[in-house]
């Protein structure tokens, strides 16, 4: 049987391509999940959390200036909001950045 892929619209003969390196099954209760061969990335986190922890501080500063506005219309927990987001942010990366340094320990040794 002779076509075109329905996604990429390549040609195909309907013909499925086996590979060596098949996922595994396992099977939980009624249930059967297929679990790809694939390596985790390598990323420790830490630019993504600064990246976020940036733009809750932007959006606190942001915010700032309009705080009787926002205690007019009960709506200052946006702004705490924001500065939680900039503590939790700044435990984050103390956080990730000692799991970068124990990964790299890890691999020296």
């Amino acid at each position: 049987m002779r076509g075109r892929h329905p996604w990429s619209g390549a040609i195909y003969d309907g013909r499925v391509e086996l590979r060596d390196e098949q996922p595994e099954q396992h099977e939980f209760g009624k249930r059967t999940y297929l679990i790809a061969p694939v390596e985790p990335l390598d990323v420790d986190g830490v630019r993504t959390v600064q990246v976020g922890t940036a733009l809750f501080l932007l959006a606190f500063l942001g915010l700032l200036p309009f705080y009787g506005r926002l205690q007019t219309n009960d709506s200052t927990w946006l702004l705490w909001m924001c500065l939680t987001g900039v503590g939790l942010g700044l435990i984050g990366q103390d956080y990730c950045k000692r799991r970068r340094t124990a990964r790299h320990q890890a691999e020296r040794d």
